[in-house]
């Protein structure tokens, strides 16, 4: 059932997001960045789901000690605002950039033991504004703070049915700069057990970590999964503003 919900919302996203209006393209004086930036804006509504959440994600060497994950995509949130994909706090800490969409999927781990909800948030950013953000992130940690985490996506009839905001254990945040989008990724258990309290991907996957998130791998997965849908859209839209030589 889990396949069937996971066509309806894929299908529903790109067919809502039809509807949308192109965003407005913002001031940067080079127009390599001008054409990425807008490129990065429409990414939302003109690429297709399964380019942006691929139904299947290899993992070469994601795992601990270079283990190799596969993941599974479990179905694809409808289009959202940050309100709805992250906790108020993270929520209010991107308005200076402007919240335009959220979009979300879930994963599950080969043995349906760990589960990731995934997100890309889309802003209406200059490059000048996403500098701002990430050098802010990076100075003040922001994405080790555990009140500006991203939100659970739970999907009904699957290993990721009891993932709510409890059972978030680990979480990954980055601001991109290249175009206006941050990704995210938060894993948790799938037998719905409470993580107290998450850590951020970076602590979870350090050497000789004993919390239940770090020896279950979670920070890889979170990181794992969040890197390989965030380098998929970086190349998509490299690709489509790739100049002819």
């Amino acid at each position: 059932m889990a396949a069937g919900v996971c066509v309806v919302l894929g299908l529903g996203l790109i067919g809502g997001a039809a509807a949308g209006s192109w965003l407005a393209e913002g001031p940067d004086d080079d127009p390599a960045a001008r054409s990425a930036y807008t490129m990065g804006r429409e990414a939302w509504h003109s690429v297709p789901v399964d380019t942006l959440f691929p139904r299947t994600l290899k993992g070469d060497g994601a795992g601990p000690g270079g283990a190799d994950r596969v993941w599974t995509r479990l179905a694809v949130a409808p289009d959202s605002g940050c309100s709805t994909a992250l906790d108020p706090l993270l929520t209010k800490t991107l308005r200076t950039v402007g919240c335009a969409h959220v979009l979300r999927a879930t994963y599950t781990d080969a043995t349906a033991s760990s589960v990731t909800t995934v997100g890309l948030v889309f802003t209406e950013a200059d490059t000048e504004a996403m500098r701002a953000l990430s050098t802010r992130f990076t100075d003040e940690h922001l994405d080790r703070r555990t009140d500006l985490l991203p939100r659970a996506y739970p999907v009904k009839d699957s290993p990721a049915a009891a993932f709510r905001d409890r059972q978030r254990a680990s979480w990954s945040i980055h601001v991109l700069t290249e175009i206006p989008v941050v990704s995210f990724a938060v894993s948790g258990f799938a037998d719905g057990r409470a993580a107290t309290p998450p850590r951020p991907a970076a602590q979870a996957m350090a050497s000789g970590g004993t919390t239940a998130a770090a020896q279950a791998g979670l920070g890889h997965e979170a990181k794992g999964v969040a890197d390989r849908v965030e380098r998929a859209l970086r190349t998509h839209v490299a690709d489509l503003t790739e100049q002819p030589g």
